[in-house]
């Protein structure tokens, strides 16, 4: 299994790594081993990757540049194919449609989600539909002073796409239908003024959609019903509270669905949930310290056995092994250090 890194690379992102690396993950030792470094990026973060794992998708924090690699899945190795203007600023996060003919974009510093033609081979193709997003901004003057998508996700029959707008206190729902997005009846669903809607994930087998809320650091857990969702429940990240700031990131359901995580920053952790079976509801359980500061990203690997945390300002990435009767994650400590890490995704070696 291969590792891939995004790390924040320029000044105006705070960063202080050099591009993509590589690593090969050897689960039996816990060992990551280096095996290539890309340089000459600018703030490489998100990924997204092709069913069979041969083309890896990156946007660029704070630029207006999404960049297209292929994976030699011998070696782990990527080769740029190519980078195009994704027609907006400070894209965050861009998802493939069902046919991978596409790529939907959200630019957090324009408030633009943008479609992009993808080539047979997987190259970028110029914008061909940039929609701007429409709302009122929230009550923090500095992180909601206007739009601000900060995820783009397909929903499993991939009918429809969905974008939290941490900036507008929204989550907006599309169809996607011919390569292009178009406004479901319902249009967005507001969430507390405040909230700052961030990211997203649905449960791997009920219909439901969970939100992680940025500002407020809770949890909102929707009803997905073919493009229409309606809110259920809105649960704290730090029931106890926290003495300081603290906002959410990442979030992401374990592939057994019994179990949701959620990080986050100022308390330093990564927050389980546990997932009642039927409904879809969370309990919070607890937080594991993430052994690092600031985890700005973090996921499962391939086998769902495995979570890692890209602590940003500590400039590492830190592992945990997965009780699968609990879901508590058990610390292993530091498998690798590099700059500002934003983002990790894994591809199985061929």
């Amino acid at each position: 299994m291969f590792a891939y890194v995004g790390c924040y690379t320029t000044a105006d992102r705070d960063g202080r790594g050099d591009g993509i690396r590589v690593y090969r993950v050897n689960n039996t030792e816990d060992q990551w081993t280096e095996v290539q470094r890309v340089g000459g990026l600018e703030n490489p973060s998100l990924f997204t990757l092709r069913r069979d794992q041969s083309v890896l998708y990156s946007v660029h924090g704070g630029r207006n540049l999404l960049s297209a690699f292929s994976v030699d899945r011998s070696s782990g190795r990527l080769t740029l194919l190519n980078q195009i203007d994704c027609q907006g600023n400070n894209p965050v996060d861009c998802a493939l449609d069902p046919s991978e003919r596409f790529l939907v974009v959200g630019n957090y510093g324009t408030g633009t989600v943008a479609v992009m033609p993808l080539e047979a081979d997987g190259r970028l193709a110029q914008v061909s539909q940039l929609v701007t997003l429409t709302g009122t901004p929230g009550p923090d003057p500095v992180q909601q002073s206007s739009s601000h998508p900060h995820a783009v996700i397909f929903d499993p029959s991939g009918e429809y796409v969905i974008v939290p707008d941490k900036g507008f206190d929204k989550t907006f729902l599309f169809r996607f239908s011919a390569g292009r997005v178009e406004p479901t009846e319902q249009a967005s669903i507001a969430s507390k003024p405040g909230a700052a809607p961030r990211h997203t994930t649905f449960h791997p087998s009920l219909p439901i959609l969970y939100v992680n809320n940025e500002l407020d650091s809770t949890v909102t857990v929707f009803e997905w019903n073919a493009g229409h969702a309606t809110e259920a429940q809105v649960i704290s990240t730090i029931p106890g509270g926290h003495e300081g700031r603290n906002t959410t990131a990442e979030i992401t359901a374990s592939p057994c669905g019994r179990f949701l995580y959620v990080s986050n920053r100022g308390q330093d952790s990564v927050v389980l949930f546990q997932v009642t079976p039927g409904t879809g509801r969370l309990t919070y359980v607890g937080n594991t310290p993430t052994g690092g500061r600031r985890p700005r990203f973090f996921t499962l690997d391939l086998t769902g056995e495995r979570l890692y945390a890209a602590n940003q300002d500590s400039d590492d990435i830190t592992g945990f092994r997965i009780d699968t009767a609990t879901g508590i994650p058990r610390p292993m400590g530091v498998v690798a250090r590099t700059g500002s890490p934003s983002a990790i995704s894994f591809v199985r070696a061929s």
